[in-house]
């Protein structure tokens, strides 16, 4: 089956100015990844790792400075003419503030309406009312919502008008950047659970991306972590948060804290993330990996099938039989 949304090699790169000259801003480097219809596909890392650039591209909100983005089989640009306005009514975008991303201005009921009279579906918002009351409902929040300003609602609330918004348009896709990371911990799983009922009912595909990797377990098919631009592991969530392969997923996993294990076991990585500008030789993450061997300064691991059908990007991983054969 053809994938939703499919992802080849996308880099973005900056050139920044920097001692000795020009240079050049890594945030995405060849990133790969699929997603199909009504799936959901997490993708984690630190502050940093190139996630919400990703989120950008995908949506043609950034050009690439090279790979390939498809969406229901017709390729994404940024190239801001009809044909990708057509394609953004398909594929919408879940912010992390939702205070930031409404108009303090209009009622949130009149923000939900207005994709339709952007994209000339109602003549009137008058015509959108009805769609717009009928989201309301769907994402529970209370008719008399309607006419209220973002101000005047919770946060949970200006974040279920955010939702709303953006299944107006009937996406297939929904980018979802940090949509619960300003919300405290009971109206996030509210959020998180309206989220899978919504995808349930509508079939929608999420690309969520969060650095809670409790959450990100919760709600993805499929996770993907990234370190320094690029992924470097991906597979079922169970798989990687019971027997994570890279080291690196590894100390992620063991700083989620749970009522048994508290503080032990907990990998404390040395030094912070290197320079986007001036990447490591070899695999980036060797400088802070316990188990780093000499081949990991020299030779770039490729994301390649662990035995488990997993993908890695790690030379302490053993390729499949088949990959290693290829």
């Amino acid at each position: 089956m053809t994938p939703l949304l499919d992802v080849g090699d996308l880099a973005r790169e900056y050139p920044v100015s920097a001692a000795g000259g020009r240079r050049i801003l890594h945030a995405v480097d060849g990133v790969s990844f699929s997603l199909g219809r009504g799936r959901t596909l997490g993708i984690v890392g630190e502050s940093g790792c190139g996630k919400s650039t990703t989120a950008k591209l995908t949506l043609g909100l950034l050009s690439a400075t090279r790979g390939e983005i498809s969406f229901d089989g017709e390729p994404v640009t940024a190239q801001r003419d009809r044909r990708w306005r057509a394609m953004r009514r398909r594929m919408q975008m879940v912010h992390q503030d939702p205070l930031a991303a409404l108009d303090r201005r209009l009622p949130v009921g009149r923000q939900v309406v207005e994709p339709l009279l952007i994209h000339r579906l109602v003549d009137s918002a008058g015509a959108g009312r009805d769609k717009a009351l009928a989201l309301f409902e769907a994402v529970g929040l209370a008719p008399g919502l309607f006419e209220r300003y973002p101000h005047e609602l919770s946060g949970g609330q200006r974040q279920r008008v955010v939702l709303a918004r953006a299944l107006v348009l009937d996406p297939l896709l929904l980018v979802c950047d940090e949509p619960i990371s300003a919300l405290d911990v009971s109206v996030a799983a509210q959020v998180v659970n309206l989220m899978q009922d919504l995808q349930a009912r509508f079939g929608m595909a999420y690309l969520f991306i969060s650095h809670d990797l409790k959450v990100v377990r919760q709600i993805a098919d499929e996770v993907a972590v990234m370190y320094l631009g690029r992924i470097v592991e991906q597979g079922p969530p169970d798989a990687l948060f019971h027997a994570p392969a890279h080291p690196y997923t590894e100390a992620l996993v063991s700083a989620v804290p749970t009522p048994l294990r508290g503080t032990q076991g907990r990998i404390i990585l040395k030094g912070d993330p290197p320079n986007p500008v001036d990447r490591p030789s070899g695999c980036a993450f060797h400088p802070r990996c316990p188990r780093a061997l000499a081949r990991c300064r020299e030779e770039v691991p490729a994301l390649r099938p662990a035995p488990d059908g997993r993908l890695a990007a790690c030379h302490l991983v053993a390729a499949a039989p088949a990959a290693a054969a290829a």
